[in-house]
């Protein structure tokens, strides 16, 4: 006898939270599986939060910067970045959670959930053509890039420790490497 897990939509994850089913619970809706997010030690807490601001400060009003807010994908997915550059829509938001098609890139500080992060989430964001998505590794402090959805999958994989990196939406803006993973 096979186990199928239940699948929830966006809409139904959505009815959940409001009810208060998940309560003071960290979740995320992940191909319509509800996953436990893992608790947010202080390295990780620190080093989104300064890379975040260092964002701001870098990108101005070119974007908005939305640190552990959920994501809106149409796969029956709504992850919650640990940053999420996306494009200013202002009060649209109110409506609804950024699109792929809004956001810019993604960003993800991971330790104890790297696996998740690296396979499971790269897959998710690569299979809506979210065009680049950064995995901030803490314990060894490096930053992977992945860039040019295809196929359910990321063409192009860097790993960088130093240095800049030009986002493929701001190709004249220089993310400074030690800005983001704070080595």
């Amino acid at each position: 006898m096979s186990l199928i897990a239940a699948k929830w939509t966006i809409a139904e994850y959505h009815k959940m939270i409001s009810a208060g089913i998940l309560e003071n619970r960290r979740v995320e809706l992940l191909k319509g599986e509800i996953v436990e997010m893992a608790p947010e030690g202080e390295p990780h807490a620190y080093f989104s939060s300064e890379a975040g601001e260092y964002l701001i400060r870098l990108l101005g009003d070119r974007a908005t910067i939305r640190s552990a807010k959920p994501i809106a994908l149409p796969d029956n997915s709504e992850p919650e970045p640990d940053i999420a550059i996306v494009q200013r829509l202002g009060r649209e938001y109110l409506e609804h959670h950024p699109y792929p098609e809004n956001i810019f890139w993604l960003i993800e500080y991971s330790d104890s959930t790297l696996v998740k992060d690296l396979e499971t989430k790269t897959k998710i964001y690569a299979e809506v053509g979210i065009p680049e998505y950064w995995v901030v590794n803490l314990k060894n402090r490096y930053l992977i890039i992945f860039r040019n959805p295809q196929d359910g999958d990321y063409a192009s994989k860097v790993t960088v420790k130093t240095g800049t990196v030009n986002p493929l939406a701001f190709p004249d803006v220089a993310v400074s490497v030690s800005a983001i993973v704070r080595e």
